[in-house]
């Protein structure tokens, strides 16, 4: 009887005793709070851009023109009448195509200016013909200018179906995301750098160069047609 009481007794002690549960889960419950504390005190990882690096330019919509190269001294940024301005990224790549190929076409009109004024060409052959460049086109043959309209359509149709979204397939006047505006892959000396720094150093030269042919060019129209005179024939050579 008595050992009856006394097991009785230990049975309703043991039901107040902790169980051993809890302390396991304790243990696990520091053991994942000095995992997260260390999570907290390691360094994170730099996020990887938004959009894939194009000849290392990532568009940044804070700096102006998200970053693109071209802005150089004295004046830096030069945007007086704010084209840029609130543009959205497929605008201001197309403008910045606008602007390098505009600017390519007044390189070489600038020295088409002085060569075709002053040296034998296949139209005029070996005589140098002093007429003015501006009237030089309609005195040119049509079996002469076909082929090289001819050419500058091709070559014109090549560009346009590296770098823009074709009809129908996007909105129109869209270019290609991966296009970077103006490199349709044609280097055949290989001056293009691999480079991120220094590809953008060329196209800021080029885009400066660009610029100031266009005031060039510009500016031989306006003289031709005010005196008549070629641009050689007008310094006095």
């Amino acid at each position: 009887m008595k050992l009856a009481i006394f097991s009785a007794a230990i049975c309703a002690a043991s039901a107040f005793a902790p169980s051993a549960s809890y302390s396991t889960k304790s243990a696990l419950s520091m053991s994942e709070a000095e995992t997260t504390a260390d999570d907290a005190t390691e360094p994170k990882a730099p996020a990887a851009p938004l959009v894939a690096p194009i000849n290392g330019w990532v568009p940044d919509e804070t700096k102006p023109c998200y970053g693109l190269p071209g802005v150089a001294g004295p004046l830096g940024f030069f945007d007086p009448l704010g084209f840029s301005k609130d543009q959205s990224l497929e605008e201001v790549k197309r403008f910045r195509e606008a602007e390098v190929l505009h600017g390519r076409v007044a390189m070489m009109a600038t020295l088409g200016y002085l060569i075709g004024e002053s040296t034998p060409t296949i139209t005029y052959g070996m005589d140098v013909h002093h007429t003015i460049a501006n009237n030089q086109l309609p005195e040119v043959a049509g079996t002469v200018l076909f082929p090289f309209f001819l050419a500058i359509n091709i070559c014109e149709a090549l560009r346009a179906n590296v770098g823009w979204v074709e009809p129908g397939l996007g909105p129109l006047f869209t270019l290609r995301e991966k296009y970077y505006p103006g490199d349709i892959g044609f280097d055949p000396l290989g001056l293009k750098p691999s480079d991120a720094d220094e590809f953008a150093t060329m196209q800021t030269k080029e885009l400066n160069n660009g610029r100031l042919a266009m005031l060039a060019a510009a500016g031989m129209c306006v003289q031709e047609q005010i005196n008549g005179q070629g641009i050689l024939e007008n310094l006095g050579f």
